[in-house]
C-alpha cells in the first residue's frame, strides 16, 4: 500500500476520543502496508496528538467549525497538498454538503459511521461496523456507493491485533472490574460507578478506573475513589488497554466502539448508554449474549449496576459464554477487510480504469 491516508476526525471533551481512535487502527494498518497517514484535526485534544505522532503521523490542524463548508475546502485542500490517495471522514458533523465538496475535488472518500446521521451519502463507501448496521440506514446514497456493515469490520488498533489467540481465564468469583466510559465525563457519571461499585459489596475487589485526559481532573472522580474502601485506581493517557482487558474479569463500559475491544479480547461488559447513538449498540449486543444492557446514565443506575455486577461476579459460566460470543463477533480482520477495499480504489479510480 502507498501514498497518504487523510483522516478527518476530532476529540474533544464533548465527544470523547472514539473517532480517533479507531481511525488509528485503519491508520496504522495502512502505514504498516507501507503508506503514510495524516490526520486533520481541531487542535482540542493535545494528549491524542502526541499519541499519533509517537505511530510517526502527521498531525494537521482545521480551524474551521467542523463540517461546514469551509471545514470541507480545507480538507480538500490538506488532501491535494498531501497527493492523498484517500480521504477518510469520522464523525457526526460531516454531513451530505461535506461530503459532496471532498468529492467534487476529485478526491476519494470514505465515510465512517454508526446511525446513518447524514441527509445523503456520495462518498465511495460507508463504513458502519456496528452490530445494527443495515442498508436501509443508507437508502439515501449514491448507486457506486459501497456499504461496508457490521462487526467484521470493526477497526482494532495494532495492540489488540497482536493479541490474536491468546486465551482468557474466567474466574470461579470475578472481582476485577474495568470501567471505561469514553473520552469525556461532563455528567459525572464515572463517579456515580465507582459510587455504585461500592454499593455492591464485592469482597477484595479491585477496580481500574480509566479516564481521558478531559476528565483526568476532575474532582468528582477523586471524592468517589476516596469514599470507598476497595481497591480503586485512577488511571489516565493509557496506552495499553488490551493489557487492562487482560488483567480484568468484568468491565463497566460506555456503549461506543470500546465494546467491539472487550468483544474481540472475549471481557464480558455491563454497559452503561452515555449517548442515542449508543443505544442501538447496546441494545443489540445484550440481544446476541454479549454484554448486559444498563440503559441510560440516570439515576436509577446506581441500583441497576450493583445488582448486575453482584450478579455476574458469581456467574462463572455465563461470563464465559459472553466472552465466546464477543470473540466470534469480533475476529480482529477488519482493518486488513478495509484495506482491501480501499486498495481496490475509488469510483472514480475505476472509471478511469475502464475507459
Amino acid at each position: 500500500m502507498t501514498g497518504c491516508l487523510l483522516i478527518r476526525a476530532d476529540a474533544n471533551a464533548r465527544i470523547g476520543a472514539g473517532h480517533v481512535m479507531r481511525c488509528l487502527a485503519l491508520a496504522q494498518a495502512w502505514q504498516d502496508a507501507g503508506g503514510h497517514a495524516v490526520f486533520a484535526m481541531t487542535p482540542d485534544a493535545p494528549a491524542i496528538e502526541r499519541r499519533l505522532e509517537a505511530e510517526a503521523m502527521e498531525v494537521l490542524h482545521v480551524t474551521a467549525s467542523p463540517g461546514s463548508r469551509d471545514d470541507a475546502t480545507q480538507t480538500a485542500a490538506l488532501a491535494r497538498r498531501h497527493d492523498a490517495r484517500w480521504v477518510i471522514v469520522d464523525g457526526y458533523d460531516f454531513g451530505a454538503d461535506f461530503q459532496r465538496i471532498v468529492k467534487e475535488a476529485k478526491l476519494a472518500l470514505l465515510v465512517v459511521d454508526d446511525y446513518g446521521h447524514a441527509d445523503h451519502y456520495c462518498a465511495d463507501g460507508v463504513l458502519n461496523q456496528n452490530i445494527h448496521a443495515r442498508e436501509d440506514l443508507y437508502a439515501r446514497r449514491e448507486r457506486d456507493t459501497r456499504l461496508l456493515l457490521g462487526p467484521r469490520y470493526v477497526l482494532l488498533r495494532r495492540e489488540f491485533a497482536e493479541r490474536s489467540g491468546a486465551s482468557r481465564n474466567y474466574a470461579d468469583v470475578a472481582r476485577r472490574v474495568l470501567v471505561t466510559l469514553g473520552g469525556g465525563d461532563h455528567d459525572h457519571v464515572t463517579a456515580s460507578v465507582i459510587d455504585a461499585l461500592a454499593r455492591a459489596d464485592i469482597p477484595d475487589l479491585e477496580a481500574r478506573i480509566v479516564v481521558g485526559p478531559a476528565s483526568s481532573g476532575d474532582e468528582s472522580i477523586r471524592q468517589a475513589i476516596d469514599r470507598s474502601s476497595d481497591d480503586v485506581r485512577l488511571l489516565t493517557d493509557v496506552t495499553d488497554m488490551p493489557g487492562l482487558m487482560a488483567w480484568a474479569d468484568i468491565a463497566v463500559s460506555a456503549g461506543g466502539s470500546t465494546c467491539w475491544e472487550l468483544a474481540f479480547m472475549g471481557l464480558p461488559p455491563l454497559i452503561v448508554v452515555r449517548a442515542d447513538n449508543q443505544i442501538e449498540i447496546a441494545a443489540g449486543l445484550d440481544a446476541v449474549g454479549f454484554g448486559i444492557n444498563l440503559g441510560e446514565s440516570d439515576d436509577a443506575l446506581m441500583t441497576r449496576l450493583p445488582d448486575a455486577l453482584a450478579r455476574l461476579i458469581q456467574d462463572r459460566h455465563r461470563r464465559q459464554r459472553m466472552g465466546r460470543t464477543g470473540r466470534t463477533l469480533v475476529d480482529g480482520q477488519g482493518a486488513r477487510r478495509m484495506l482491501d477495499f480501499l486498495a481496490a480504489g475509488s469510483v472514480l479510480e475505476r472509471a478511469d480504469a475502464q475507459r
